[in-house]
């Protein structure tokens, strides 16, 4: 049996790698598409990633006990593999062959029973437990980065716990077990003629616990956007027991036990499985794209669509320098809009068309229009994450087509940019659109001098901050941020740590939040700490130790334990 294994390093698969001759032959041309973000900066030779078996890992703190032993592993490629998650700092530790914090063990739990076990051992023993679903963090939220009072550190890999358990086509809903990826819920939910809806940026290899743990957002802008707008009811397995809420479409009994999992980065328990709200897969689609001359006059724009109550399902603005950057853009000078409609039920020509006559009226320029008909199920990632915009085309909105391969391509193309030397990595937060312009204004030249500072003498110059909105509602945008600039060979990760720390001091100083949708993990803490009400702390932290009484449950990410201190 021939088993795909993912990259130790970075996204993907060790077959999806192109080889260094690959990278090298492309590296020119994509050098030159990039220099108006890298200036004039020769980057040097591109680099091979260090080989796992040059790879030297701290040996194991403990082992698994015999009891556990069918279901742990402790092989270079698993310890390797769950050591880091996939934010750019990640990805070059990664590529360099940085792993300073394995797990000393991988679980692959079969079934909830397996669970219960691990977390009884890891409380007996003083073991940080760290639940893994796709690996896709990009805050430190699967890292096992954790203090000398735990005696060692497992990642519980929920990847056997993939599938769809029960379809309830009356309400629909759909019983899925959490270690399901994107690609695999959608792939069995098609059997019934349905679809979650849910395509975030992470889809081909991210869960729906990792969804409902981070309060992941997908891919569509307005109306469901949370995955905790999906979600019916919860179960997870704590250190104290089982947590299951009962399964509703909504109820205001208290304080809810799913919303309380969602955002819960792992820290409360291990989540199994879910129901979740489904529906059959959109028949009307419709999608354009429309220039601005000025990003801030798409921005207003956007703001009216969003408060019209249309409900587009991708209203993305894209500034100049990023419709450049991902070859979207003319000549770099406009920003676009990238507009969809889909629905189930009726056509969505009417909604199209008022919302262009929006656009105009904020001085929008269509640059292209299609309306499609029925649709098949996807067959791949590519295509489910697409479905708002409809599948680009000859003689289709070009822009918004290529728009949408970068945007799936992202995660691939970062891992090709670290071996050429360039640094690119993204940030998000959300604010309310009467502080939008100041929000962004600040921010953006907060990012641009930390670029500057922290530039090698021959990169002084080089280097850019874009923007995009990600998400839209009524009262404000989700503005999600992407720097790019030359890299400092070999101190890449303090580069851009400098960069990121001068993002989030001026997204927090400035009304925004540390987040909008990459959830808080080790990375995003210290901001996180500012931003929470204080009592809200001391409240998360008594639940905590209720269902967590050793504090065991990925100890760092979220929030700190109360019995930390005593463990003994």
């Amino acid at each position: 049996m021939n088993i795909r294994l993912r990259k130790h390093w970075g996204w993907g698969f060790e077959d999806q790698q192109p080889t260094l001759a690959e990278v090298g032959a492309g590296a020119a041309g994509l050098t030159a598409h990039l220099r108006p973000a890298l200036g004039n900066v020769a980057l040097g030779e591109v680099e091979d990633p260090v080989a796992l078996d040059a790879v030297e890992l701290p040996a194991p703190r403990i082992d698994a006990p015999s009891s556990l032993a069918d279901i742990c592993v402790a092989d270079a490629h698993a310890r390797a593999t769950h050591a880091l998650g996939k934010s750019y700092a990640d990805v070059v530790r990664g590529f360099r062959g940085r792993f300073a914090h394995p797990p000393d063990c991988v679980a692959h739990p079969r079934d909830e029973s397996d669970v219960e076990r691990l977390l009884e051992w890891c409380a007996a023993e003083r073991v940080a437990a760290i639940a893994y679903g796709g690996g896709t963090s990009v805050v430190g939220g699967v890292t096992p980065d954790i203090d000398a009072r735990y005696n060692g550190a497992v990642s519980i890999d929920l990847s056997a716990l993939n599938r769809v358990l029960e379809v309830d086509p009356v309400s629909r809903a759909a019983l899925i077990q959490a270690g399901a990826s994107g690609p695999q819920l959608e792939r069995q939910l098609a059997e019934h003629g349905l679809t979650l809806r849910h395509f975030p940026q992470s889809f081909e290899l991210s869960t729906l616990g990792g969804w409902i743990a981070t309060r992941a957002a997908g891919h569509f802008a307005t109306a469901l956007t949370h995955i905790e707008d999906f979600v019916e009811s919860t179960r997870a397995i704590t250190p104290a027991g089982v947590w299951e809420s009962r399964r509703l479409p909504g109820s205001g009994a208290g304080v809810s036990p799913d919303r309380m999992f969602a955002g819960s980065e792992g820290v409360l328990g291990v989540i199994t499985q879910a129901w979740v709200r489904v529906q059959p897969r959109p028949s009307h689609r419709a999608s354009a794209g429309v220039r601005f001359e000025r990003f801030l006059d798409g921005a207003e724009c956007v703001r009216a669509l969003a408060q019209s109550g249309l409900s587009p399902a991708n209203c993305r603005l894209i500034d100049a320098r990023e419709a450049r950057t991902t070859m979207a853009g003319d000549d770099g000078s406009r920003a676009l809009l990238v507009l969809g409609f889909e629905s189930t039920d009726h056509p969505v020509r009417e909604a199209m068309s008022r919302a262009l006559a929006i656009c105009a009226e904020h001085g929008g320029a269509i640059d292209s229009r299609r309306v499609s008909g029925p649709d098949d199920a996807p067959a791949s990632s590519k295509e489910a994450i697409g479905g708002a915009g409809a599948r680009a085309e000859s003689g289709d909105a070009d822009a918004v087509g290529a728009w949408r391969s970068a945007f799936l391509g992202a995660p691939y193309m970062r891992d090709v940019l670290v071996a050429m030397g360039v640094l690119s990595e993204t940030f998000e937060t959300a604010i309310t659109w009467e502080r939008f312009p100041a929000f962004h204004e600040h921010v953006t030249a907060a990012v641009a001098k930390a670029i500057e500072s922290v530039a090698a003498p021959a990169a002084r110059g080089a280097g850019q901050v874009s923007c995009r909105f990600t998400h839209v509602y009524p009262d404000g945008p989700a503005p999600y941020f992407t720097v790019i600039a030359p890299a400092r060979r070999g101190e890449e990760v303090e580069q851009w740590s400098a960069i990121k720390r001068a993002a989030s001091d001026a997204v927090i100083a400035h009304g925004g939040t540390i987040t909008h949708h990459h959830a808080v993990g080790r990375d995003h803490r210290p901001w996180y700490d500012r931003q929470r009400p204080d009592l809200f702390a001391q409240a998360l932290r008594s639940a905590k130790d209720m269902v967590d009484p050793r504090g065991i449950m990925n100890p760092g990410a979220l929030i700190d334990p109360l019995g930390l201190g005593t463990l003994t």
